[in-house]
């Protein structure tokens, strides 16, 4: 007789259901699994038999097969032994199978019985939810914190195998979660804007970046307050809301990087990746795909420091997720999908001595080299960022003053009010975003052509400064589309339902490295 127990793998960032059928037969005692399990699953036998001696249980030694169903699509990873060794229980008799087939089941086995956490658990969980004949999900109990997020489904947390045996039998118990609740956003911990002297001029950039999402490039010498800024934008970011939360903290479960017992992510992630960064380091990739940095960043902020030193090959890569806010991975047996909606922030110097744009007497690099060290950054690359920022060296005075600027709590009013009016005004989805993002509100950045020509045509006076920019600075269409963008966020910040001239002027005044092209 065949028993089943019902489990999950995940492809992407999505969990596909899995039927673990186990049937002994009289033959040479072994366990035989298949099903396109790949060597992790496979090594499970020998986890699962000192698991099992270890917690009191016994193995028949009989001839025992594992089919993963369905058999035609690759399953990786530890997950399965919890419910393989269910299975084989069920089978001999040791566990009541009726009960085993209600519940769907995932963990890896220590050689001691206990439960160790695995990847992906808040998608098993969704899942799960959308599966009528199950009554629940068992996870070990790392998990239940992330699991329990989801509605429609009991989420039960086990430390070891014997708790889930004793569950099954009726002879015990296992933890429950209430689920997260959302209240206020852990942001003791986020750097504040205040600390930035100076910089007034970058500060209002990185303002109208956050309130709109625009894309940013901030260029200058070493030690004006680059880093310092970038690292303060997360801190005027609006919280992550339920389903969006869910969503990033999904891409992170996947990703491995979710610590143990960690719930749902509220704030917005801040990735800072190292220059020397693989392509699949950085978009995604392996034999078994898993998130890449950009989406890790996903609805968040991805943070380049020293642009120009990343290989240009894995900095093209980024094209395609800054344009369509996902990241498709196509291999031979599948492809898919991790979403990458990110507010990418780019720093760099002008040259190679950092020099060049705090004055010519300190720096030391012949025009060859500029040229070069600029050359770095393809312009496809730099068209899609819409704001261009010169960051100059702070003065004496502003550094020793005692003067501050605004807090991030009260930038973050501000920014948290625009994107209130921009969900308000636009509330039908990106068609150019992922599965996993529509729906949600968007900012100005995502606008697509339709709203823009709906909300995003200025005045006589606006249109004619748009159009000498374009003469004069040869923008491309894109640049175009992305000054309107800007000139609507920036109109938003100062309360306008029109966008005026001045709006526009200002948003063509952030395009200063095509400014710096023009010969």
């Amino acid at each position: 007789m065949v028993h089943t127990v019902p489990s999950a793998a995940l492809r992407g960032i999505e969990a596909f259901p899995v039927q673990v059928e186990v049937a002994i037969t009289r033959g040479t005692p072994l366990i035989q699994i298949v099903g396109l399990a790949q060597s992790a699953v496979r090594e499970g036998r020998e986890r699962i038999r000192s698991a099992t001696a270890h917690s009191g249980l016994r193995v028949p030694g009989l001839r025992i097969t594992v089919n993963l169903a369905p058999a035609d699509i690759p399953k990786a990873g530890s997950a399965f032994d919890l419910p393989i060794t269910v299975g084989i229980l069920a089978a001999a008799g040791q566990v009541p199978p009726d009960r085993a087939r209600r519940y769907a089941m995932v963990g890896e086995l220590g050689l001691d019985g206990s439960l160790r956490p695995i990847r992906g658990g808040l998608p098993i969980a969704l899942l799960c939810a959308r599966c009528a004949e199950i009554d629940g999900l068992i996870v070990p109990v790392a998990n239940l914190a992330e699991s329990s997020a989801v509605e429609g489904i009991a989420v039960l947390g086990a430390t070891g195998l014997d708790g889930v045996v004793a569950f099954l039998r009726g002879e015990g118990r296992l933890l429950r979660d209430s689920g997260p609740k959302l209240g206020q956003r852990p942001s003791a911990h986020l750097p504040d804007l205040r600390d930035v002297l100076g910089q007034e001029s970058a500060k209002r950039a990185i303002e109208i970046a956050a309130a709109g999402g625009h894309n940013i490039l901030l260029r200058g010498p070493p030690g004006t307050g680059k880093t310092m800024l970038a690292r303060r934008l997360p801190g005027i970011l609006p919280a992550l809301d339920l389903p969006r939360a869910v969503e990033v903290t999904a891409v992170h479960s996947v990703a491995g990087h979710l610590p143990a017992d960690g719930g749902l992510i509220r704030s917005p992630p801040f990735r800072a990746p190292h220059h020397t960064i693989s392509a699949a380091g950085l978009v995604g990739g392996g034999p078994e795909p898993r998130p890449g940095e950009v989406s890790l960043a996903h609805a968040g902020v991805l943070f380049l420091d020293e642009l120009p030193e990343f290989r240009p090959h894995s900095v093209e890569l980024l094209r395609q997720p800054v344009e369509e806010g996902c990241v498709r991975l196509v291999r031979a047996r599948a492809s898919v999908n991790f979403p990458a909606r990110f507010l990418l922030v780019a720093a760099m110097n002008a040259c190679p001595c950092g020099y060049y744009a705090g004055g010519n007497e300190r720096c030391t690099c012949d025009p060859d080299a500029v040229r070069r060290y600029g050359s770095r950054v393809s312009g496809p690359l730099l068209d899609r960022i819409d704001l261009h920022v010169d960051v100059r060296a702070v003065s004496w005075k502003d550094l020793s003053g005692d003067r501050r600027g605004e807090s991030s709590r009260r930038v973050a009013r501000r920014v948290r009010g625009v994107r209130e009016v921009a969900a308000g005004r636009h509330a039908n989805p990106c068609p150019n975003s992922s599965d996993s993002s529509a729906g949600t509100p968007l900012t100005n950045a995502w606008l697509d052509f339709g709203q823009l020509e709906r909300f995003c045509r200025p005045g006589l006076e606006g249109r004619r400064l748009i159009g000498d920019a374009m003469d004069r600075l040869r923008l491309s269409a894109r640049a175009y589309h992305r000054i309107l963008r800007v000139s609507r966020t920036i109109a938003d910040l100062a309360g306008s339902d029109t966008i005026r001239a001045e709006h526009v002027a200002e948003a063509i005044q952030y395009r200063s490295v095509d400014r710096s092209r023009i010969v």
